[in-house]
């Protein structure tokens, strides 16, 4: 027991959290108590709407139904043809960067892709006079 050596104590002032980090913590605990506060009075207000529209939501289910599938479809046909105009517009902008010079990303497996291309076709014109000679 005596070769063993006794941890030693740190000064206080070294353990204790500094005022900086106090304030972080108090900062961090006072949001999140409202954060939490607030998600719970949303979820109650939730609640509380959707027990008094079930029975109107009932009563016209029969024209809501079928309204919604309409929007979520006609939503979603404009989200997908915005993505492929935003597609459409960022491959026209890489391509026209690729001809100007400017090598964007992936212009250099444009380049091996295409000497690869330009050499197979070399070498089937090769064997093709080579077979009709």
């Amino acid at each position: 027991m005596s070769d063993q050596q006794r941890p030693t104590a740190q000064p206080p002032h070294e353990s204790s959290p500094t005022v900086t980090q106090a304030i972080r913590f108090l900062t961090a605990t006072a949001m999140g108590a409202a954060f939490l506060f607030l998600s719970g009075i949303t979820l109650t207000g939730s609640l509380i709407f959707l027990i008094l529209a079930t029975p109107v939501l009932i009563l016209f289910s029969p024209v809501l139904v079928p309204a919604g599938i309409v929007m979520f479809l006609v939503m979603a046909g404009f989200l997908f043809s915005g993505g492929c105009g935003v597609a459409a517009v960022t491959a026209l902008s890489w391509v026209y960067s690729y001809v100007a010079g400017k090598h964007p990303p992936g212009s250099d497996r444009m380049d091996y892709v295409r000497m690869r291309i330009a050499d197979k076709a070399r070498d089937m014109k090769e064997r093709a006079t080579a077979q009709g000679a």
